[in-house]
């Protein structure tokens, strides 16, 4: 890791109350970066928040306004922007919203906002600030467009395990398998990657891990990249997408969270993560197909075949979604409709979960491996109204993402 600190602006209004604040800085300590507050003057305060014209009463959401400006306008250095409030408030709700949009379309540094509650964790915001800090430290790296030479990726998710193995620009292997161990899910796919691809562990020329397990397993393969999954999949979904040039937004509904990241020229700009309940996951829809008798593979042509707006369903909750499968299935509708229902309660909650911490740009490209379930992206490109991009490999998208920029470290190996 560069040892150079990366600074990281902190416009918040709360978290020193909450107890959350010795949670960002132990966070931050741990990618190696630097909080701070940017000074700004009373003038300051007063100008910024008439100009910026929102009602704002709060004393702290006035300061970050002014700090918002002064970034901006280069009277503030910094390398990234980290903006938090309070879930409870939604005039600070607003106030993020507007300036996480400010910030991003009037400067190249990197966003992300987060609303926070007294029980945040360090542990909760580390992907946050790590995704921050890759973006500031290693920009060259993630404009990077070609892969080159042999490299592996691995992913280690919730849910699924996958590898790849890339040469010269081209996926020549892949595995998938359940996550059950973490290394022997990862022995299991490296293992069918290499063979399908024909290639010796020996002959790979750098190897890149990604995921929950990415630490374990990228210290036991000696991998020269261990990087969090939010760089990884927008730079793995923009090159599987013919993207990566100009914007995209990129959808990731994972069997445990969400990502939502808003990209230019293949480098994330702002994004977010995390859901409030599982209802808004993967993990529901998995249970949606267990209740109505079929694999998860045939959820999504089911789904298609069914009315959505004929059940009446809110995932907010998993446990409540589930009742209102089983309300549902009681009331005597098809398994279609339930199952159609099912992907647009959670394309509905991940749109107000998630989607409202980023400016959605065409064109919209949907990964993981809940992209596969048809139905599911058909909610969601009705939801906002565009058709979704759903690239070939869609859900090796984290393995891929690591395999390319893997390659960037090929040159400076002893080979």
């Amino acid at each position: 890791m560069n040892d150079q600190p990366v600074r990281v602006a902190q416009l918040s209004c709360g978290p020193e109350h909450s107890g959350v604040q010795k949670e960002i800085y132990d966070a931050a300590e741990m990618v190696n970066a630097e909080m701070f507050f940017p000074d700004v003057t009373l003038k300051d305060i007063r100008e910024a928040y008439e100009e910026f014209g929102l009602e704002a009463k709060s004393g702290d959401l006035k300061l970050a306004i002014a700090r918002a400006k002064a970034l901006v306008e280069g009277s503030v250095e910094a390398d990234a922007v980290f903006i938090a409030t309070c879930f409870r408030c939604s005039e600070a709700a607003i106030v993020r919203n507007e300036l996480r949009r400010y910030i991003h379309n009037n400067s190249s540094l990197p966003v992300v906002s987060y609303s926070f509650t007294e029980r945040t964790t360090s542990g909760t915001l580390l992907t946050r600030m790590e995704a921050l800090t890759t973006i500031a430290r290693r920009r060259a790296l993630l404009a990077r467009e070609v892969q080159e030479g042999i490299t592996l990726g691995i992913d280690s998710g919730s849910s699924t395990t996958k590898a790849v193995v890339m040469k010269d620009n081209e996926i020549v292997g892949t595995g998938w398998t359940a996550t059950t161990e973490v290394l022997g899910s990862a022995k299991t796919v490296m293992e069918n990657a290499l063979e399908e691809a024909g290639i010796k562990l020996s002959d790979v020329d750098a190897i890149g891990t990604t995921g929950y397990g990415r630490y374990l397993i990228g210290n036991k393969l000696k991998a020269d990249l261990i990087q969090e999954e939010l760089t990884v999949n927008s730079k793995g979904a923009v090159y599987l997408a013919d993207r990566q040039k100009g914007e995209a937004t990129v959808i990731d509904i994972g069997g445990m969270d969400n990502k939502a990241i808003s990209v230019q020229d293949g480098i994330p700009g702002t994004f977010t993560m995390g859901g409030i309940c599982a209802g808004a996951s993967g993990r529901f829809l998995e249970m949606t197909s267990k209740r109505l008798g079929v694999d998860i593979t045939e959820l999504g042509p089911l789904a298609m075949g069914g009315q959505s707006g004929e059940v009446p369903m809110n995932s907010y909750c998993i446990v409540f979604g589930t009742q209102s499968l089983v309300n549902a299935l009681a009331e005597g509708h098809t398994k279609q409709d339930v199952a159609a229902a099912a992907c647009r309660s959670v394309a509905e909650q991940v749109f107000e979960q998630q989607l409202q911490e980023v400016d959605i740009k065409e064109p919209v490209i949907m990964v993981g491996g809940t992209s596969l379930i048809q139905g599911l992206v058909h909610e969601m490109g009705k939801l906002l109204q565009t058709d979704i991009v759903v690239p070939h490999h869609s859900q090796y998208i984290g393995s891929v993402g690591s395999a390319l920029l893997a390659s960037g470290f090929i040159e400076n190996k002893d080979r």
